[in-house]
């Protein structure tokens, strides 16, 4: 059992534990609302927290580091792991409660740093809600799983298939819940130094041939991050400002299928047109402000996999940033936008990152990440947008009636967007700093407007 191999980040993994250096850390979350449901309770809705999250095995491992030059930091299972410390109750005064008090409390649970020297996720059940419902909020740092990891861990976690009524202590017949395996030991020096060494000397071996298709890869990676063309910086404007501590959310909610054809009758993707609507929607708060800018940059990650199990978690997403114009007709827009992407889409997808991750390695080893990142003259914003369930979920047999994701915005980004689309309808969270963009209502209100009208092009 010790000689188990050495469970290493990855460096795309890297690059995401060292930058979270700023005032909220870099965790990402869901929030799931569930309907009132015969026999369920908070307490069934903790049990099944319990009972699944800990079948996924990351999850039961810390993160530890390695000594000076015996490589990069690894994960090992948690010989004090106890589930019950990861899973807590929240209760929203239900004389208050409304949909926004209850993001407000989500995004609350998700902006609270994760203790590091223990497994990195928290869930916590929201009680007191609108209706007899429930809220259950998933928190993970970024350095467990990327976005289509994330929808993995969400699969694992909610009522497998259309079996939406199974007890939550019953395991499937495909195992789903079975009991996890015992702790494995840590590695000790000598078998970090073994590996370092070895993964050292493949490296080496490796190195001349991989140079042809490293050359290709880099090329690749210029290409989605700035086209064929030179690197332009992004147009000034006052949604780019340093951040601070706090985070305010305004979720928008629209059918997912009348974009889907919009999209076709206009050669784009729900992407294309989600870039278009943000973009939209932050125009029109710069133009009450008197800012009229010509254009602004949003970059979409780019993932370099559709899909993936809870098994193969980490991160391996580039991004792609996209220069949209904000004069013109809507149809103009769109088809400028989708001219972009698609000129832009590599057969090998997120290779940028091989060009971002040093940079950023360098930086945080450095101490000036923060300082770069509130300097920032890249982008304006930032989207992301995940393909979620195509049918409705359920929850230990509660149906789960909304999905938010929560993602907050960092550096000198004042606004930034995340979509998830699940069950036919597509969820955007607006994430603004409020000391920078107090008008979260009307940004979210022209952010409605404008997908709406794409949906009628």
């Amino acid at each position: 059992m010790g000689n188990a191999p050495v469970d290493r980040l990855s460096a795309a993994d890297v690059a995401e534990l060292a930058t979270d250096s700023g005032p909220v850390p870099t965790n990402v979350g869901v929030l799931l609302v569930c309907g009132a449901a015969p026999g369920v309770d908070a307490a069934t809705l903790e049990a099944a927290l319990m009972q699944r999250m800990v079948t996924v095995a990351r999850l039961r491992q810390r993160l530890e580091r390695a000594p000076w030059g015996l490589g990069r930091p690894f994960w090992v299972d948690d010989g004090s792991f106890e589930v019950a410390k990861h899973v807590s109750r929240v209760a929203c005064p239900a004389a208050a409660a409304t949909d926004a008090t209850v993001v407000a409390a989500a995004v609350q649970v998700v902006t609270t740093p994760l203790p590091m020297d223990r497994p990195l996720w928290r869930a916590t059940v929201l009680t007191g809600l609108p209706g007899g419902a429930l809220g259950v909020v998933v928190v993970m740092h970024h350095v467990l799983a990327d976005g289509i990891g994330g929808l993995s861990v969400l699969a694992r976690l909610v009522d497998p298939g259309a079996d939406r009524g199974v007890d939550p202590g019953v395991a499937t017949a495909a195992g789903q819940w079975g009991p996890p395996a015992p702790p494995r030991p840590a590695p000790g020096p000598t078998q970090l130094l073994v590996d370092v060494t070895a993964e050292r000397l493949r490296r080496v071996r490796g190195a001349l041939r991989r140079v042809p298709r490293a050359l290709a890869r880099l090329r690749r990676g210029r290409s989605e991050l700035v086209g064929q063309g030179r690197p332009e910086a992004a147009p000034r404007c006052s949604l780019n400002a340093p951040t601070g501590p706090r985070r305010h959310v305004v979720v928008v909610e629209v059918d997912l299928s009348p974009l889907r054809a919009a999209g076709r009758r206009h050669g784009a993707t729900v992407n294309d047109l989600l870039l278009v609507a943000v973009t939209g929607a932050m125009g029109h708060v710069l133009a009450v402000r008197g800012e009229h800018p010509q254009a602004l940059v949003v970059p979409v990650p780019v993932s370099a996999r559709t899909s993936t199990t809870d098994r193969e978690l980490g991160n391996r997403t580039g991004v792609m940033p996209v220069r949209v114009p904000l004069h013109g007709s809507t149809v103009e827009r769109l088809a400028a936008v989708s001219r972009v992407t698609r000129a832009r889409k590599a057969h090998v997808r997120g290779d940028s990152a091989a060009l971002v991750r040093p940079v950023f390695r360098l930086l945080a080893a450095t101490g000036a990440f923060g300082w770069f990142v509130n300097r920032q003259r890249l982008v304006n914003s930032f989207l992301t947008n995940l393909p979620g369930p195509v049918e409705p979920l359920s929850l230990a047999g509660a149906p789960v009636l909304r999905t938010v994701p929560l993602t907050p915005t960092a550096g000198n980004v004042g606004v930034a967007f995340a979509a998830l689309s699940c069950a036919g309808t597509l969820t955007v969270s607006v994430v603004t700093d409020p000391d920078i963009v107090p008008e979260a209502d009307a940004l979210a209100a022209a952010l409605h407007h404008h997908l709406t009208t794409l949906t009628h092009l």
